[in-house]
């Protein structure tokens, strides 16, 4: 081949890899940092585990948060006895982190007790009348509420719960009052959340799962860890997970917060875990530690 010919052909496998990326293999996903955490054995159906029901409901009756409407899920594990109260999990944005198959899975080895699950969807705030009702494709034809609930720094959510959800579902089974024995977790905005109700109400709520916990300003929650350093130790167990690789935006940064709330928690000695890793702002890392996270959460709580 002739010189003019060898960098004809070069130039035309150039052009060829600019126009044409994906012949050049540039259009391949790229890692990702959560591609590491992977959920084990523990959070898949297993052969002879007795598995939970799950319950499909609405709620549209609020006076906590009036005109909102929203869904949620009850898990009742196999082994539940409605004569024994059993042990409570609340957590925001529904069904997160494989919880039921996870719940049936430990329930089973008896390495947590017997717990209902009560997963909840944010509140959406129907159109009004004379605005459109059908949803455009794409778009929701609803305004979300979960910002305002799960990011204020109030007691309303608590309240949301002790005062309409948890009455709500007693009716038909038979919860706990113990706050011992009721957990609340949520992932993101979820995650605050679920630290505001036990910080709030730590006489109802005792434990406390958050993944990449939104404890920025996005409606104040930066103030927690010195909050926390500032007042007496309060009895509540929290469970903490983030990644380096979590959100940096105008609100914050997600890994230097967490890592101020650990700082904090230890600071006041609280039974508190952090487990940092390399993630991203999603829910991978959470979902593959959960199981060993409700087995430390649980460890101590009497078995029947």
């Amino acid at each position: 081949m002739s010189r003019t010919a060898f960098l004809t052909s070069l130039l035309t496998a150039a052009v060829i890899c600019l126009y044409l990326p994906a012949a050049c293999g540039q259009n391949q996903k790229q890692p990702s940092p959560d591609d590491q955490y992977v959920p084990g054995p523990d959070s898949k159906e297993q052969p002879g585990v007795p598995k939970g029901e799950i319950t499909k409901y609405s709620w549209t009756e609020s006076k906590v948060f009036p005109g909102t409407m929203r869904d949620y899920w009850v898990y009742v594990p196999k082994q539940y006895d409605a004569s024994k109260a059993a042990c409570v999990f609340v957590c925001q944005d529904g069904i997160l982190y494989e919880a039921p198959k996870v719940f049936d899975n430990l329930i089973h080895k008896q390495e947590m007790p017997v717990t209902i699950g009560i997963f909840i969807q944010p509140g959406d705030i129907p159109p009004k009348d004379g605005e459109a009702k059908k949803p455009v494709e794409g778009k929701r034809p609803t305004r979300r509420n979960r910002s305002f609930e799960y990011d204020t720094l109030s007691d309303a959510y608590a309240r949301f719960l002790l005062e309409e959800i948890l009455p709500e579902v007693g009716k038909k089974y038979n919860l706990t009052k113990n706050p011992d024995g009721r957990c609340i977790a949520g992932s993101s905005s979820g995650g605050i959340c679920a630290f505001t109700v036990a910080w709030q109400r730590p006489d109802e709520f005792r434990k406390v799962f958050s993944t990449v916990g939104s404890f920025t300003d996005i409606r104040g929650g930066h103030v927690y860890p010195y909050v926390i350093r500032k007042t007496d130790r309060k009895p509540i167990r929290v469970f903490l997970q983030d990644g380096s690789n979590d959100l940096d935006n105008t609100f914050g940064n997600w890994p230097l917060a967490n890592q101020l709330m650990a700082s904090s928690l230890k600071f006041k000695d609280y039974d508190y875990k952090f487990v940092y890793g390399e993630g991203v702002h999603s829910g991978k890392h959470g979902t593959a530690i959960f199981p060993d996270a409700m087995r430390w959460m649980w460890r101590d709580y009497p078995r029947e």
